[in-house]
């Protein structure tokens, strides 16, 4: 996960880092064991976090195995709760890039 390869890049910026995800709470546990990631990785089983930031892909009904899955995205928040970025795909495939969310961030 390359997250957790610039985490600390955020946190040198007073940034804190957290995910949130549909995945059980037994994967984030092996996610987090064998990744080693030292940030919060929020369990969302009825995803309404992911379907409140408008993030959920909607090519997946209720009874798939996929349904609540977001899509790949960064939001960077403000201490007061303001989004001020938000980098979002409508691919698994495609990441948002690091570089930019970087630079945004030390915008902030």
């Amino acid at each position: 996960m390359q997250l957790t390869e610039i985490s600390d890049q955020f946190e040198a910026m007073g940034i804190n880092v957290a995910t949130i995800t549909y995945d059980s709470v037994e994967t984030l546990k092996t996610v987090e064991e064998d990744l080693g990631v030292e940030f919060p990785m929020l369990h969302d089983e009825d995803v309404s976090i992911i379907n409140a930031f408008g993030v959920r892909n909607l090519d997946y009904e209720s009874d798939h195995r996929f349904y609540g899955i977001p899509y790949p995205g960064i939001f960077l928040i403000s201490p007061d709760g303001v989004i001020k970025f938000k980098f979002a795909e409508e691919s698994y495939r495609v990441r948002p890039s690091f570089d930019e969310v970087l630079e945004a961030a030390a915008e902030m």
